[in-house]
């Protein structure tokens, strides 16, 4: 019986002035999976889930969502979908409670008032209800906007850096929402240039690179195919110099071989991504 996948994408390409921003990106999301997208800025990451999300058209490619056709039925799959984009894209000049409403209805949720209690309580956010949005935090914004997404309980949500630019208490908050999405059994992809992030959220990661996908797997196994120990030295000019190692052993020999000042810690998605690309995530 050949596997269904919630989300499969095929050999996708995008082009801005001449410049493929997503260069044949080819991937595939279990029913259920919480599946990551890491990169920097500019990578492609959001140009990928704008495609996804029926917002920009592809050069070329194709995109199966839930089993549909995502260019031939863009609208059955925007019923099944919640977004949290990028930017805060809510309506300021509405109060918390009238940014649900008028989402709600032009997404026909029903049981609309009893829904949007229901999310704000999940984001805490229902005593700011009757607030203006302009008046809310960055971080409550936020809160916001992935309770806009989470209205309609859609099977399938896309989070575009959700934690983006939020300090470490908010951004745990938002990892605890995210696990409670994983375990009704929502499928989730997630762009991310947190480490931490991808690390301790995704089932599965893609690193994506000037559009390209340079390696997919499972964090341990994208780790585990570089080593499992890292050697760190900062020289006499103040530059890094790393070596890694597949055991803790060859790790503490060379660390008596070399008698210099050193560091040991265990590889992590960074340390992967810079072998593939030569470059830090930034």
């Amino acid at each position: 019986m050949k596997n269904f996948y919630m989300i499969e994408v095929k050999n996708l390409v995008k082009t801005y002035g001449g410049k493929r921003v997503v260069d044949g990106i080819s991937f595939w999301v279990k029913k259920g999976e919480v599946f990551g997208l890491i990169g920097p800025n500019g990578a492609g990451k959001t140009t990928i889930i704008k495609i996804l999300t029926t917002l920009v058209k592809p050069d070329e490619g194709e995109v199966f969502i839930n089993g549909s056709n995502l260019f031939k039925e863009p609208q059955e799959i925007k019923k099944i979908i919640g977004v949290v984009p990028q930017e805060n894209n809510l309506d300021r000049d509405l109060t918390v409670y009238e940014n649900l409403l008028i989402y709600g209805m032009l997404h026909k949720v029903r049981d609309l008032k009893r829904k949007i209690e229901e999310v704000l309580n999940l984001v805490e956010l229902w005593d700011r209800r009757n607030s203006l949005t302009s008046t809310l935090s960055g971080g409550m914004q936020r809160r916001l906007v992935i309770a806009r997404a989470f209205l309609p309980d859609p099977p399938i949500l896309f989070l575009d850096e959700p934690t983006v630019g939020l300090d470490p208490q908010i951004r745990k908050f938002i990892w605890e929402l995210i696990r409670r999405s994983k375990a009704k059994g929502k499928t989730i992809i997630l762009t991310t240039h947190y480490i931490e992030e991808a690390e301790n959220l995704c089932e599965r990661v893609g690193i994506i690179h000037k559009g390209k996908l340079m390696a997919i797997g499972t964090p341990l196994e994208l780790k585990e195919g570089l080593g499992r120990f890292v050697v760190e030295h900062i020289n006499g000019d103040g530059k890094l110099i790393q070596w890694i190692f597949k055991t803790e052993e060859e790790a503490y020999k060379l660390v008596q071989e070399k008698r210099i000042p050193v560091s040991i810690r265990r590889v992590n998605l960074e340390d992967v991504f810079i072998n593939l690309t030569g470059k830090r995530i930034e």
